[in-house]
C-alpha cells in the first residue's frame, strides 16, 4: 500500500482514504497505538477479501470491521492489564498541530479522556466512541457491536452518563495551552518550586507508567505542594544529560524527554483555565514507539 491514491485498486484506495479515521476509532477504543495498528492490519486483511459491489457504504463497512476487531483486542487487553506492573497509562501519540485546533477531537483523544474511557466495559466504550466521538447512527453501531438498535440506545445512554460524571472540564484555547506549557517547562527544568506552585492547580494529579521496566510513581500524587516538590527535587532530577522538547501529545501540550539523546519518556500535560491540572508521565519503553513521529488522527 505504498502507492499514491489514484494508482491504487478500488479496495486499497478506499482503505487508504479512511485509514486515519479507522486508526482513530481503534485508538480511542484501545488506548494503544501499537494495538490500533494491529487492528488496522486485521481490518485490511478482511476488507481486501470483500466484494466491493456488495457494499453500499464503504466507510461504514470499514468502521464496522475495525470496531469488531478492536472489541476482540480490547477484551484481551483487559486481561493483560490485570497483570500489568504499576499504574497503567494510555500509549501517548505525538499528534499533528491541526488536532489541537479541533477542540472536540483534542478533548476526546486526550490522556485524561482515555483514562475515563478505561472505566467503561468494552461494549460501552465501543458504543460511546462511535456515537459521541464519530456520530455513527444507532443502526450502524448495532451492526458493529452485534446488538439491537434498542439495546445500543440504552448502552449509549448509560455510557454517556458515566463519562459525563467523570470527564475532564473545559481546557481552554491552544494559545493558553502553549503559555501554560512554557511556564511549566521553565519551572521544571530549573527546579523552580515557586514557579511550579504558580502554574499548578490546587488539585493537580501526577501519574506515571514505567511498566515495571523504568522507575515510576507507585500511585498518583495529588495536590500542588506534593506535585511541585516531586517535579522540583524528586524523580525529575535523577537522570543526567536530559533534554526537554515541547510537543503536542494527544491533542494537547506535552514534553518529549530525552536522556543521552534517546527518548526516555513523554509527559502529557492537562491544562484547564491556564493551570496545569494533570501530568501523565509515560516511561514504559513499549509505549514510546509512537512518539518518534507525528500521527494524524481524524473524525
Amino acid at each position: 500500500m505504498s502507492e499514491t491514491p489514484g494508482t491504487l485498486d478500488p479496495a486499497t484506495e478506499t482503505f487508504v482514504a479512511h485509514r486515519n479515521l479507522l486508526f482513530t476509532v481503534a485508538y480511542e477504543m484501545l488506548g494503544s497505538a501499537t494495538d490500533a495498528e494491529d487492528v488496522l492490519q486485521e481490518t485490511w486483511l478482511r476488507w481486501s477479501g470483500v466484494a466491493l459491489d456488495t457494499v453500499l457504504d464503504r466507510r461504514a463497512f470499514l468502521v464496522r470491521i475495525t470496531t469488531r476487531q478492536a472489541l476482540k483486542r480490547l477484551r484481551t487487553l483487559g486481561r493483560r492489564k490485570e497483570s500489568y506492573v504499576g499504574p497503567w497509562l494510555p500509549e501517548p501519540l505525538l499528534t499533528t498541530p491541526d488536532v489541537a485546533e479541533d477542540v472536540e477531537l483534542a478533548a476526546n483523544v486526550s490522556m485524561a479522556m482515555l483514562l475515563v474511557l478505561e472505566t467503561l466495559a468494552p461494549t460501552e466504550r465501543a458504543v460511546f466512541v462511535l456515537r459521541e466521538v464519530f456520530a455513527v447512527d444507532y443502526d450502524e453501531i448495532a451492526q458493529a457491536v452485534e446488538k439491537t438498535p434498542a439495546a445500543v440506545r440504552q448502552i449509549a445512554h448509560r455510557a454517556r452518563a458515566h463519562v459525563a460524571a467523570r470527564k475532564p472540564r473545559g481546557t481552554g484555547s491552544p494559545a493558553e495551552h502553549r503559555a501554560a506549557l512554557k511556564a511549566f517547562q521553565a519551572a521544571v527544568e530549573t527546579g523552580d518550586l515557586q514557579g511550579l506552585l504558580d502554574i499548578l492547580a490546587p488539585d493537580v494529579v501526577a501519574l506515571s507508567d514505567g511498566g515495571g521496566v523504568k522507575h515510576a510513581l507507585p500511585r498518583p500524587v495529588v495536590g500542588a505542594d506534593q506535585v511541585a516538590r516531586l517535579l522540583a527535587v524528586g524523580w525529575w532530577k535523577r537522570e543526567v544529560e536530559r533534554t526537554v522538547e515541547p510537543v503536542q501529545v494527544n491533542g494537547g501540550p506535552g514534553l518529549l524527554i530525552r536522556v543521552g539523546g534517546e527518548i526516555d519518556g513523554v509527559l502529557a500535560v492537562r491544562v484547564e483555565n491556564g493551570y496545569v491540572t494533570g501530568a501523565y508521565h509515560v516511561r514504559n519503553p513499549e509505549k514510546l514507539s509512537s512518539v518518534a513521529r507525528e500521527i494524524t488522527v481524524s473524525r
